[in-house]
């Protein structure tokens, strides 16, 4: 009980009452005075929940003060003074436990509390309180309170059911309410116990204490069932609240770990509610924390208890585990272990695993389960936990051969407790923490601090047993880094280069520069294949090899920072290597020179070829076989055979670096063959593209350009002279070369296209793409349905005929399909109408045909009774023409047989009677094919409309009215049948019916209605009702496009190869893992009505584009057309408006919704499950469970009898109620759970922020739904110094919707050392449960019809059919869903673009077996993840992409990565421009980082090549080769203007034509189409093909391209191209919060010039200058056609990087916008910075932030370097100018120099200002008035006596422009410098003017075309085109809503 937690008493033991009394009279005093002066900050809260969810954290964790506050809120509306009472006892406590109020929130909480109590004494109405009597009230009104509950009884009660093992329905919602009155109650005892005293005197007083002492020794089930769990309830198994606890595994499990015969002794204080157990044994021996051992003993039992459910054994009376449950888990858990002790040669911690019992498997596994569960950020060194495992296992075995337990002395404390935390994990921590502050917040070079991947790879090594045990404090692996002394990297050193580009990836380097070396020398050999081409060729030999000791010199270069801490053989490797290839380098060279000279003597002697010739014969057939032996399946086990052999090892481990990781990277012969293929396909049409159109036509202008001599330049030539025009010749080759280094990737891109499309044909993708056809085949849905998503014992079950199969598969799939359409609807994508028209009959009631949903059958009873009032033929043919449409044929059999069983049941006596013969000659008529004759088929009009009547009234609630009318209807049916529809002769027969006759004459017919009741005749009449009724068409039912899409692609699934369903009790289980930091969860009111700056709201844009689920959810909630104010009424519906607004966002709210859909489908199937195999009958609600089991596993289903007679005994399914179901829910929980780790919710509750208070609302409607969190505490050292504390809590929502926490585990020290969002999972993780974990990122959503095939998903775990490859798989991949492709063109262009690269791309990089895991939703192997490392990496920005390590860790560790498309989870994308750019920025900075890692570099080199080349042109080779399009206008650009200013192109063409222009075509062609996106778009176009067909694939292709989309991505190649190219050389990658709001806003045009100024601008502008230059004075023989034709990619490249966004910024063109911006751009420019100014308000502060990149030494060299190439415009632009006549000389460059320097001083005066020269104000402005007529008369004077021309004037000012942009950035590079001359601030006002002037430019063409209103409106029209065509009002979100609202 509570009062046994220690508190301060509040009163004495002679007079508690009065002591009391008097305190609280004097708090309440004190604390209302401090009320006056002071503000409550959060004392309006509400009493109960408010209050007690306010307790300060330091207050709860002594006492219960929360438990208390919300008893007192329980029981306010009973008895308000004992709330009093409960009230003041709660601010005593509070106040004695911090009387100053010091602890963090304890002074809002005491304020608020006594505001609270305020109210209540005001509510008195002036009347005293008696405080004297306050322990009697509080004593009746507990001993009322408890006869009142039946307490006694209930306890008796759940006794008597736990010792029977049996488990009740209505007991375990009992079980729930008593929790609460549980909790009352021992809040009650405890404030009596605290009143009264220790020592009572009184009677009353003793007779409190006896109650109290009573209920101690009796009240474990009170304190069971109160006892915080998660998801068992292990430390109160007794409780009857949870049912899991009697699941027989589970209860096998418990057992299992409860079995301590062979154990040693120890001393155990565990409370009696359980027995001990072996983790009781493991804290004792370690000291684990308490929550820890918790934790983990639920985490042990469910993956005991699960791995036994899926042996599927026949549960005995007292279930036992399973020795192979207990092997498969052991082996599972330890795999990481045992292949680590294998690695380095140690023993196991077990001899052997035949002789280590069931008992010691468990708690080997449970040890490794507590050593990883407490390790906090060490789980990311999974060697170091096996380490650890590996010294705890050896003590622990000496522990257990001992008789009597002892502490481990590793884990002994000073103190002489044992704490694994304080003795094994803090010192680690300490360390890297220590090398983590060493980064300098990132900005520090790698190769400056150890991450944990260095801290990991220690343990790869031998020598960490050096360590020793517990590890050593002075050891080198232990050091923390001072300024002189530190621990190096391990292995490996991310120094930052581009050269890891080819040190990583060097053998495709080398081949394609290798060919490209064969090719040439073909080509220049004119084709020609001789001896003479062969020894050229065989030039390759000597290239190869010294490009390998290129590489080699690489590796020794590039480890430095690491040789100090490598293994020995790591580094002996390199010297070895370096040697060698210098030798052979060397040798090979030499034989080849050798060789040549023979070849020019012409001599026969080749005794130098033949030598060369065999060297290198012999050194390829090496080469070979060992790479055949590293990396062909087929020869791995001869490799492995080899190994034994010592020779055959040194020279493997000479020729592959031996990892721990990395071992084994092969796949099978079918894989292998599959991918090599395909890379032989892209690679022949390579190189013949490039061969013919690339090499050859370059072949004859180079060698004409060689052989030119004394070629006039038109300046001064400094290195052009005697190297036969080696820069011509460069300039003519790189744009090719650049091209032929990346083209590959456009090959691969087609192919991938081709593949791609086949595999998805082959899956079946895209053959269900239109409503219609999903009506055509919705007959083969149930059958389909039954197959794949119902257990093969269900689908299989037998039945009396083959005509029933269809009926029974309609069974099964009608109760899913239902509560798919039920979804729909609680989603508002339908309406009810629509509802009701999707909805499907159970199917399982007495009918004898199968009913289809009506929205098949709408309007079909109306054109068979119009072919029926026209039919003229014979009955036969009257069928046939019906049955040509099928389900005109269902409607009219349904109908009938509909109408027979209604009319049947709604009479009795005569009208039954009546009933029954007229479909008995009715039914014999139509077997006698004479059914023409026998009615009058003109008049079953008459009958329709009677029988709708009819069935109208009996749809509604039974009234005495509506029975009347209801005979009346009856009565009116009969005249019509019997006296118009009957022929004549029946029509006399009914006349002289005698009993028929005396009834209708008495009035007794139809007297008596038996109106429907049971919820199948409801459900029949109904659906009747509307088959008769429903007249228009239902062909776009449904009408919502989302809600199409999804039935679609679930009903397009159900076709596809997945694995079988298991039943739910024995799926594999999983998690669902969600990292949230701070982002949006439920959107207010109040940011729903706001509006933004052109007048609209979120809720307003939303209805604007949601129109029509909009109108749906009006209609959910009963109102009509509302606006805002109509819900501020009601808070319920002001709630619900609240989460639907949220579900249309990228919000928590959205994405827990869509995971608890699991649950959901879980729950629905394993409910519907228990219900067919109990064969329909109704399962009691007293059964034993563990017969409930046996049930669900072997009971044979009963057949369903035969419908000869139309009818079926099988039972009416009804799923209403099934989430309610105890036995449900438990299989949920036990098989799914949904941890959301929201990092800062501790902080967000302490600030009483809203997303706290949302986070509690999603608790509240969740109960499945766990919250993790670390929680900050402050604490005093035992030295007395302040410092935190950090835990990992896990909460849930209690019975009172409160936090309830469940375990709160203590963490070494602050968690974030590295990256956020890896070390918020890693925190976490501990807390997920199961076999598999889903990681699902807050931006994703779910589907309930999705979640219904989870468990076929995880099914591909286990690789049954083996069509994964050689291993089972480690990451399930997982197809995605874009959802906000729909609003705007630019996230229609995302979204596509994403979606063809997570299906198409994501199929074949499968296909290839190098699919990587690229980000969530990926399904994780838990097991075999967290025993790795994690699943994801988390070292400071090497790691920024942190997702995508998890891919390439699981790879290298002999995982799996497979990718499914027949499950989908939907994903929000960014959705403006701004959005996309820093989205793209992001990723590109993390691939630039992932280029210096380790783990690509490891993939590089231990992949095979075609494997590596796969993997390289899908991650970084992507960004590589986009920078190489860029880099190829540069090349072409930069060669172009030095032909053009040197006057080479004008010389060349003199002396000869030209030639080379198909290759350099051949090249700008495929620069231009990669850059325009039309390889991108390529698969977009294959998947639009494959899933909307041909024509709609084209019409959104041509869609796209009207809509800019060249643009876009043309801006995109830009935005990737900068960040990835800015990661490598300087590094800053970070993490960009892009926003996932609604973006319709307008962005001003300074904020795009921010953000895209030096990424985008800058550099469009150097284009544009070379351009410029290349026009002006570049010689093109066809003209400026030749000129536009050649140069037309760049300058479209050009003006996309300029004004795409401000074409992509809605009102970009709005006049009123634009003079806004200008306003603001100028505001801006000119404001000045200063400190704590951002750079969003002043240009100053802006610009200094944009340097912040240029940090070291290195990156000012490569900065300068880059710089130069400016210089190169002023340099050749001042001898092209008139006034130089053709003078080549230097003085005229240096004269340049002069003339720009005199401009920089007058720039100097004309910006020098009054304020800066004070002295002289009046002179300044006379002199600068003086020098500006000077300049203009200067400059005139030059063009009037000189041959200087204006056109030179411009010329000089786009040469100085350029070097004074190279100055400028020379200056900023070298910062130091510029600042130590004085010369930062006319830097600084340079730099200004620079940025005016290219703001300038690119506003001047905006001003223009928003004069013109049309180019407004077709902006808008090319961006929300989606948008119109679906009939939205775009232009009027644009607008505004306040027109309308003036209005």
């Amino acid at each position: 009980m509570a009062s046994s937690r220690p508190r301060r008493r509040g009163g004495g033991g002679g007079a508690p009452e009065r002591v009391a009394a008097d305190n609280w009279e004097r708090l309440v005093r004190g604390a209302l005075k401090r009320d006056h002066h002071r503000p409550a900050g959060g004392a309006a809260g509400p009493l109960g929940l408010g209050l007690a969810a306010a307790v300060p954290a330091s207050l709860g964790k002594t006492t219960n003060i929360d438990q208390i506050l919300q008893a007192a809120d329980d029981i306010e509306g009973e008895d308000p003074n004992v709330a009093r009472i409960l009230c003041e006892q709660a601010y005593t406590m509070a106040q004695n436990l911090d009387p100053s109020s010091e602890g963090r929130g304890v002074l809002q909480f005491k304020t608020g509390l006594a505001s609270v109590i305020k109210q209540k004494l005001a509510k008195k109405d002036g009347a005293s309180i008696d405080r004297q009597n306050d322990i009697q009230v509080l004593w009746n009104f507990y001993l009322e309170y408890k006869s009142r509950c039946r307490i006694d009884d209930m306890q008796q009660e759940q006794e008597r059911l736990r010792e029977s093992g049996t488990f009740s329905t209505e007991m375990g919602a009992r079980a729930m309410e008593m929790k609460k009155v549980y909790a009352t109650l021992r809040a009650l005892l405890d404030v009596l116990e605290i009143l009264v005293g220790p020592s009572a005197t009184d009677r009353l007083g003793r007779q409190i204490l006896e109650e109290i002492k009573k209920i101690k020794r009796s009240d474990a089930a009170l304190r069971g069932d109160l006892m915080p769990y998660n998801i068992v309830p292990l430390d109160a198994p007794s409780s009857v609240a949870n049912i899991i606890g009697f699941f027989p595994e589970v209860r096998a499990a418990t057992a299992a770990i409860q079995n301590c015969e062979d154990l040693p002794r120890f001393p155990y204080d565990a409370p009696q509610l359980r027995q001990k157990d072996i983790f009781d044994l493991l804290q004792y021996v370690f000291g684990f924390q308490d929550d820890n051992i918790r934790n983990q003993r639920e985490n042990v039992v469910l993956t005991l208890a699960n791995a036994q459910s899926r042996l599927s054994l026949p549960v005995g009376t007292e279930p036992k585990i399973d020795e192979r449950a207990v092997t498969e888990v052991f082996c599972k858990v330890l795999d990481n272990y045992i292949k680590w002790c294998r690695y380095l040669g140690k023993r196991l911690a077990w001899t052997s695993l035949e002789a280590v019992n069931k008992n010691r498997k468990i708690i080997l596994v449970a040890l490794y389960f507590l050593v990883w569960g407490e390790a906090a950020n060490v789980r990311f060194l999974p060697e170091c936990i096996c380490y650890i495992f590996h010294n705890m296992a050896k003590e622990l075995d000496g522990v257990l051969d001992s008789s009597e337990a002892e502490p481990a002395k590793s884990c002994l404390t000073s103190d002489g407790s044992t704490s694994y935390l304080e003795k094994i994990i803090t010192p680690i921590y300490e360390t890297m923490a220590a090398e983590a502050n060493n980064t300098n917040n990132g900005k520090a070079a790698h190769s400056a601090w150890r991450n944990y991947d260095d801290f990991n790879e220690y343990f790869w090594s031998r020598s960490c047993f050096k360590l020793g045990w517990p590890p050593a404090e002075g050891s080198k692996f232990l050091r923390k880094p001072t300024k002189r002394k530190r621990t190096g990297k391990t292995n490996f050193v991310e120094h930052r280069t581009f050269l890891h580009l080819y040190r990583s990836f060097h053998r495709l380097w080398i081949f394609l520069l290798l060919m490209f070396q064969c090719l040439a020398v073909i080509a220049f050999h004119h084709g020609k294949i001789n001896i003479d081409t062969i020894k050229i060729l065989l030039s390759a030999g000597p290239a190869f090899f010294i490009l390998n000791f290129i590489e080699c010199c690489l590796d020794v270069i590039l480890m430095f920072g690491a040789y100090k801490t490598a293994r020995g053989f790591a580094i002996s490797r390199l010297v070895i290597r370096f040697l060698w290839l210098t030798a052979v380098s060397t040798f090979v060279t030499y034989l080849y020179v050798k060789v040549l000279e023979e070849k020019n003597a012409r001599n026969s002697d080749s005794t130098y070829f033949r030598i060369y010739a065999l060297v290198l014969g012999g050194y390829a057939a090496v080469r070979i076989m060992f790479a055949l032996m590293a990396k062909i399946p087929a020869c791995h086990r001869l490799s492995s055979f080899s190994d034994r052999s010592q020779f055959f090892q040194f020279f493997k481990w000479i020729y592959q670096e031996r990892y721990y990781v990395g071992r084994g990277l092969y796949e099978s012969i079918s894989d292998y063959a599959r991918y090599v293929i395909f890379w032989l396909v892209i690679l022949a049409c390579k190189f013949t593209f490039a061969y013919f159109l690339q090499i050859r036509p370059l072949v004859e202008p180079t060698n004409i350009i060689v052989q030119l001599h004394n070629l006039q330049y038109s300046w001064h030539d400094l290195v052009s002279k005697g190297n036969n025009n080696a820069l011509t010749i460069v300039s003519l080759w790189a744009p090719v070369l650049a091209i032929y280094l990346m083209d590959i990737h456009i090959w691969y891109t087609l192919l991938t296209a081709l593949v791609g499309g086949v595999m998805g044909a082959r899956g079946r993708l895209g053959e269900i793409r239109s409503i219609e056809m999903l009506h055509k085949r919705f007959e083969s849905f149930p059958e389909a349905f039954a197959k794949t998503l119902s257990p093969q014992r269900i689908s299989s079950r037998p039945v009396a005929q083959d005509s029933e199969i269809t009926k029974m598969y309609a069974s099964i799939f009608s109760p899913f399909w239902n509560e798919i359409i039920k979804s729909l609807r609680e989603e508002d994508y339908v309406s009810n109408r629509e509802m009701d028209l999707l909805m499907m009959p159970s199917n399982c009631g007495n009918l004898r045909l199968v009913q289809w949903p009506l929205f098949l059958l709408t309007s079909k009873i109306m054109l068979a009774n119009d072919y029926a009032s026209d039919c003229k033929d014979s009955q036969y043919e009257l069928w046939y023409r019906i049955s040509k449409d099928e389900y005109m044929a269902y409607a009219v059999k349904e109908c009938y047989y509909s109408a027979e069983r209604i009319l049947h049941s709604l009479v009795d006596g005569e009208g039954q009677r009546w009933v029954e013969r007229l479909f008995r000659d009715l039914n014999e008529s139509i077997t006698q094919s004479s059914l023409l004759v026998t009615i009058n088929l003109k008049k079953l009009q008459y009958v329709q409309s009677r029988l709708t009547g009819l069935t109208g009234l009996l749809i509604r609630d039974e009234t005495a009215g509506r029975a009347a009318g209801v005979t009346k209807a009856l009565l009116e049916l009969y005249e019509v049948v019997t006296h118009e529809f009957l022929a004549q002769n029946l029509r006399e027969q009914y006349d002289t019916w005698q009993l028929l006759l005396r009834a209708r004459n008495e009035g007794r017919l139809f007297s008596k209605i038996f109106w429907p009741k049971d919820l199948e005749m409801k459900e029949q009449v109904k659906r009747l009702h509307l088959l008769l009724t429903v007249k228009d068409s239902a062909a776009n039912i449904p009408k919502n496009l989302e809600a199409q899409r999804r039935l679609q692609f679930f009903t397009n699934s159900l076709f596809m190869d997945m694995p079988a369903a298991k039943p739910v009790s024995e799926m594999i289980p999983f998690s669902v893992f969600t990292p949230y930091y701070s982002e949006t969860v439920l959107y207010s009111m109040s940011e729903l009505c706001v509006d933004n700056e052109d007048g609209i709201s979120i809720l307003f844009y939303l209805q604007k584009i949601y129109p029509d689920e909009w109108a749906n959810f009006l209609e959910r909630i009963g109102h009509g057309d509302s606006s805002e104010d109509d819900f501020k009424d009601s808070s319920s519906d002001t709630l619900e408006l609240r989460f639907w607004v949220s579900y249309r966002g990228q919000t928590l709210a959205r994405t827990v919704r869509g995971m608890m859909y699991y649950r959901r489908a879980l729950m629905l199937q394993s409910y519907l499950e228990k219900r067919y195999l109990g064969g329909g009958c109704v399962v009691s609600c007293c059964l034993l469970l563990n017969s409930t089991h046996f049930l669900s596993l072997f009971i044979l289903v009963f057949p369903l009898p035969g419908i000869e007679d139309g009818n079926s005994a099988a039972e009416y399914i009804d799923t209403q109620g099934y989430e309610l179901s105890p036995d449900a829910r438990a299989q949920a929980d036990i098989k799914f759970t949904y941890v959301v780790s929201c990092q800062i919710y501790g902080q967000q509750k302490q600030m009483k922020k809203p997303e706290a208070a949302d986070i509690t609302l999603l608790l509240q409607r969740n109960e499945a739904l766990r919250v993790a969190f670390i929680h900050e505490e402050d604490s005093v050292s035992n030295g007395g110094h302040a410092i935190k504390e950090y835990y990992s809590k896990l909460v849930k929502a209690d019975v009172h919707g409160k936090d309830q926490e469940i375990y709160s585990i203590k963490l070494p020290g602050n968690p974030k050392l590295g990256e956020g969002k890896p070390e918020n999972q890693n925190h976490a993780i501990i807390f997920t449960r199961g076999d598999a974990i889903q990681t699902i990122d807050m931006n994703q959503d779910n589907y309930l019809e999705e979640a219904m095939k989870m468990r076929n998903l995880l099914e591909e775990f286990r690789n049954v059919r083996g069509n994964h490859g050689i291993r089972n798989p480690t990451i399930l991949g997982v197809r995605e869903h874009v959802f906000t492709g729909s609003v705007s063109s630019l996230a229609s262009f995302m979204s596509n673009q994403e979606t063809s690269f997570v299906t198409l791309g994501q199929r074949v990089l499968a296909y290839l077996k190098v699919r990587m895991h690229y980000g969530h939703p990926d399904v994780f192997d838990r097991i075999f993840h967290i025993t790795r490392g994690g699943i994801s990496k988390a070292s400071r920005v090497i790691n920024i992409s942190e997702d995508i390590y998890a891919g390439f860790n699981s790879t290298l560790r002999q995982g799996n990565i497979t990718h499914h498309e027949y499950i989908q989870v939907g994903k929000g994308r960014d959705v403006g421009l701004n959005q996309i750019a820093l989205f793209e920025g992001k990723v590109a900075g993390g691939n630039g980082e992932q280029v210096l890692s380790r783990d690509v570099y490891r993939l590089g080199q231990l992949f095979d090549f075609f494997r590596m080349l796969t993997f390289f042109f899908t991650t970084v080779g992507y960004y590589v080769c986009t920078m190489m399009t860029v880099l190829t206008v540069y090349f072409f650009l930069y060669g172009r203007v030095y032909l053009a200013l040197s006057g080479l192109d004008y010389s060349i063409s003199r002396q000869a034509r030209f030639l080379g222009n198909t290759a350099l075509d051949a090249a700008l062609n495929a620069q231009f189409l990669v850059q325009i996106g039309i390889f991108t778009a390529v698969p977009m176009l294959m998947c639009f093909i494959l899933e909307l067909g041909l024509m709609k694939a084209v019409f959104s292709f041509i869609t796209m391209q009207l809509q800019f989309c060249s643009v876009f991505f043309t801006f995109s190649l830009g935005t990737r191209t900068h960040y990835f190219g800015r990661t490598i050389l300087h590094g800053g990658a970070k993490y960009r919060a892009t926003g996932r709001g609604f973006v319709v806003r307008h962005i001003k045009f300074a904020e795009n010039y921010r953000l895209y100024s030096r990424s985008h601008f800058v550099k469009a502008f150097e284009v544009a200058l070379l351009l410029i230059i290349y026009i002006a004075y570049g010689y093109m023989k066809g003209g400026s056609s030749s000129f536009i034709l050649i140069t037309i990619s760049s300058w479209f490249l050009v003006i996309s990087w300029l004004f795409a966004p401000y074409i992509f910024n809605p009102s970009g063109f709005e006049w009123q916008k634009t003079v806004e911006d200008f306003d603001d751009w100028t505001n801006w420019l000119l404001y000045k910075g200063g400190v704590g100014v951002k750079g969003d308000n002043s240009w100053e502060s802006w610009w200094d932030e944009e340097q912040a990149h240029i940090q070291t030494f290195r990156g000012r060299i490569l900065e300068t370097i880059l710089s130069l190439r400016f210089l190169m415009f002023q340099y050749g632009i001042v001898y092209k100018l008139k006034i130089t006549e053709h003078n080549t000389s230097l003085a005229v460059y240096g004269f340049s120099w002069i003339a720009l320097l005199v401009l920089v001083l007058l720039f100097k005066l004309f910006t020098a200002t009054p304020k800066k020269s004070t002295a002289l104000p009046t002179f300044v402005r006379f002199l600068q008035g003086v020098l500006a007529l000077g300049l203009i008369a200067g400059i005139a004077l030059l063009i009037v006596f000189t041959r200087f021309t204006i056109a030179d004037l411009f010329a000089s000012a786009l040469a100085f422009i350029a070097t004074g942009w190279c100055v400028l950035c020379l200056a900023i590079t070298w910062k130091r410098v510029a600042k130590t001359l004085g010369l930062w601030d006319s830097v600084r006002e340079i730099a200004r003017m620079y940025d005016a002037g290219m703001g300038a430019l690119i506003f001047v063409p905006i001003v223009f075309f928003s004069w013109f209103p049309f180019v407004s409106t077709f902006q808008s029209r090319i961006l929300f085109n989606q948008a119109f065509s679906r009939g939205l009002e775009i232009s009027l979100i644009l607008a505004g809503n306040k027109a309308n609202q003036q209005t």
